[in-house]
């Protein structure tokens, strides 16, 4: 029968961080291995003796299903006690196990990461489970269910590469040990800080370092999110304008409006729209912009339908990077594998243009966004709430259901940088911007826009 690790005095992953009170079930354990030393390693079977004694576990995972806050889930947890939390062949087959059942029952994934990597005394045969761990994730994936990962201390190697970093969220303890490479075999030199939870998150690769305290209620928050899958979702609601209600009378006053720091901006209609979302934040390629918002939300009832879960992107009125292209494209990917529509909200000058930017794959991570938002298979709704600048606010915009308040504005271009292409005096900047037709009136006649908000 199989046993609960013994709890780690380092915080690191038993089911009961995150797993309602005695509700957790350990499926049962796979047959072990036929050579249980396969490369004769001297010692092997006494250390994993000593281990299973040390950390009441049998092997360095224990999986079961449970309960978080009431939704039912499949739980891996690393006993970092036991050899180090490595992975071995019999870890692979836990894992395997493990979201074998969640595919066969319908449910999210949930691993509680903490393990230095693989056990080298299995040699390639422990490396290769990380292929089997990748695979497992894959097809948990492909099946439309969502993972959860939290990276625990220490969580190194390929159990953060493959189980830890590949999750649809993931999620870090306080000052968690986190990183590729091992403690014992970085360069001397390297940053420690980079090697942290704390680093990671501000590296976009962790979404949220969450206290051990409030992690069950968080990962609960987040299951019930994601799990608010519907056959056939139906587009999310167009939020109401918060700011002015009347239009412009010219295409300047447009532009005025849309650039006063009064107007609201999107933290107002994400407030406005939801009692509580849980942001994705990062592009998992080394990258953050803060300028942008993404996550999940559950709408308040003059929104939608309280029981649904709408994915929603907003831009914060600045020049949108690389990384938030990225964070984007993930976003909207994660939602059409989850069956849950997307909402977003346009407001930015336009796509930041320096060097960096360029150095970062502007274009590229543009391009991809609008291949996301293009291919989405569930339905995305577009609100214009401020500055509509160019291809970077159009990658946002959904092709036929995008909407725009009264104090926002759509164009080509900005109207100096038309005039200044045009060669124009600076003072025919207001007479470029009635033009370019960028009033959300005019955004309405030329069948930009739907209508307006």
């Amino acid at each position: 029968m199989p046993t609960l690790p013994k709890s780690d005095p380092r915080g690191a992953a038993h089911p009961e961080l995150v797993c309602d009170p005695g509700i957790f079930r350990p499926l049962p354990d796979p047959a072990p291995p036929a050579e249980p030393n396969p490369l004769g390693w001297p010692g092997y079977e006494e250390s994993k003796a000593r281990a299973v004694a040390r950390s009441g576990a049998s092997e360095s995972v224990v999986a079961g299903t449970a309960t978080v806050c009431g939704v039912p889930a499949v739980v891996v947890a690393f006993a970092f006690g036991h050899l180090g939390g490595s992975l071995g062949r019999a870890t692979g087959d836990r894992i395997e196990a493990a979201h074998a059942h969640a595919r066969a029952h319908g449910l999210p994934v949930v691993s509680l990461v903490a393990t230095g990597g693989s056990r080298m005394q299995e040699g390639m045969l422990a490396l290769t489970q990380l292929q089997r761990a990748a695979r497992q994730c894959a097809l948990t994936r492909a099946a439309g269910l969502p993972q959860i990962a939290v990276a625990c201390d220490p969580t190194t190697g390929g159990g953060w590469a493959t189980l830890g970093a590949g999750a649809d969220v993931t999620l870090a303890l306080p000052g968690a040990q986190i990183g590729f490479a091992g403690s014992r075999v970085r360069p001397a030199d390297a940053d420690p800080a980079a090697y942290t939870a704390e680093g990671q998150r501000a590296a976009g690769a962790v979404d949220a370092v969450v206290a051990p305290d409030v992690l069950r209620e968080d990962v609960g928050r987040r299951l019930r999110l994601l799990t608010a899958r519907t056959p056939d979702p139906e587009p999310a609601p167009v939020p109401a304008a918060l700011g002015r209600t009347d239009l412009p009378a010219t295409g300047w006053d447009a532009v005025l409006r849309a650039r006063a720091p009064e107007r609201p901006h999107a933290p107002a209609y994400l407030d406005a729209c939801f009692t509580y979302r849980e942001e994705l934040r990062g592009d998992r390629a080394g990258g953050v912009d803060d300028g942008i918002l993404c996550g999940f939300g559950a709408p308040r009832p003059a929104y939608g339908d309280p029981g649904r879960t709408v994915a929603y992107v907003a831009q914060c009125g600045t020049a949108t990077t690389p990384a938030g292209y990225r964070t984007a494209t993930r976003l909207i990917r994660l939602a059409g594998r989850l069956g849950i529509p997307v909402l977003t909200l346009v407001d930015t000058p336009g796509a930041a243009n320096g060097a960096e930017a360029e150095r970062a794959g502007a274009g590229p991570a543009i391009a991809e966004l609008f291949v996301a938002v293009a291919e989405c298979p569930v339905p995305v709704t577009t609100l214009v709430i401020g500055e509509g600048g160019s291809g970077g606010a159009l990658a946002l915009a959904a092709p036929g259901n995008t909407w725009v308040t009264p104090d926002a504005h759509f164009s080509v271009i900005a109207p100096e940088l038309a005039a200044a292409i045009l060669k124009r005096p600076a003072d025919q900047v207001h007479e470029t911007a009635a033009q370019l037709r960028l009033r959300p009136q005019d955004l309405v006649d030329l069948g930009v826009v739907r209508g307006i908000a």
